[in-house]
């Protein structure tokens, strides 16, 4: 098995709001990867005394341990059980009910011994998942809900705001527990997987942005030279572009499992 991961902050003047990790129990059963992209607020309130990374730091944590402890639970039910517990750690400091309190993208990925085990995925939000199977075909899960607001709605904080975790608009993880039964979830034969590569937008700008390849190109490139080599090759293109709508550097973060 090989695990690669790799992340770099958009920025240096902001702490880096990604977060990943990966799973591997000692018992053998398999293991399973994490992948949060902490959602940047707009300048101003946002009900919380804590942050965006820090909020990152604990759903992460959380969805890591009950995706390598608890096999009896779905991906969704650990994802509602552990935004649920991440907005019990600080429900008494700050107003979850804020539209911007500290909220998430998500992949998780989790996947059996092989033969006869399953690779579970679930994403919400914005992030990618490649799943490449054993015959080299790759196929992206993503939640595009977003994708389809129309952009000048997308300009506009408030209007972002009422269609951010409401029906018609997109979900995210926040401190709502409701939001993991939106997310986008299936399973496929881990003897038919050969590898995933999970990705921040902010890594997945080499497709969808900036246009360099396809997805089976992207998980090639990370398969040759790691993931550090798509986040330098996507600092590289948005250090030479003339114009980079959005953020220039974003936070980017990508972690590949060869199983």
């Amino acid at each position: 098995m090989r695990i690669e991961q790799a992340t770099a902050p958009g920025t240096a003047a902001r702490p880096n709001e990604d977060w990943t990790s990966v799973v591997l129990p000692a018992a053998g059963e398999g293991g399973a990867l994490v992948l949060l992209d902490g959602v940047t607020p707009p300048e101003g309130d946002d009900g919380c005394v804590h942050g965006v990374p820090w909020f990152t730091a604990r759903l992460g944590g959380t969805l890591a341990e009950l995706c390598g402890s608890r096999r009896d639970m779905t991906l969704t039910e650990i994802l509602a059980e552990s935004i649920a517990f991440t907005a019990a750690k600080h429900r008494d400091t700050c107003e979850l009910s804020h539209p911007r309190t500290p909220q998430a993208t998500v992949v998780v990925a989790r996947w059996g011994a092989a033969p006869g085990g399953v690779v579970e995925h679930l994403v919400l939000s914005d992030s990618t998942l490649l799943v490449e199977g054993r015959d080299g075909r790759v196929r992206a899960v993503v939640d595009d809900r977003l994708d389809h607001i129309p952009a000048e709605v997308k300009r506009s904080v408030a209007s972002t705001d009422a269609l951010r975790n409401a029906e018609g608009g997109f979900f995210t993880a926040a401190a709502d527990p409701s939001a993991a039964a939106k997310a986008v979830t299936g399973s496929t034969p881990a003897a038919e997987v050969r590898s995933l590569l999970a990705m921040t937008d902010g890594a997945a700008r080499w497709v969808e942005k900036f246009e360099q390849g396809g997805w089976a190109e992207c998980l090639a490139l990370v398969r040759e030279g790691g993931p550090q080599s798509l986040i330098d090759r996507v600092r590289a293109l948005e250090t030479d572009a003339r114009q980079v709508r959005g953020k220039r550097h974003d936070d980017a973060t990508a972690t590949y499992a060869e199983l």
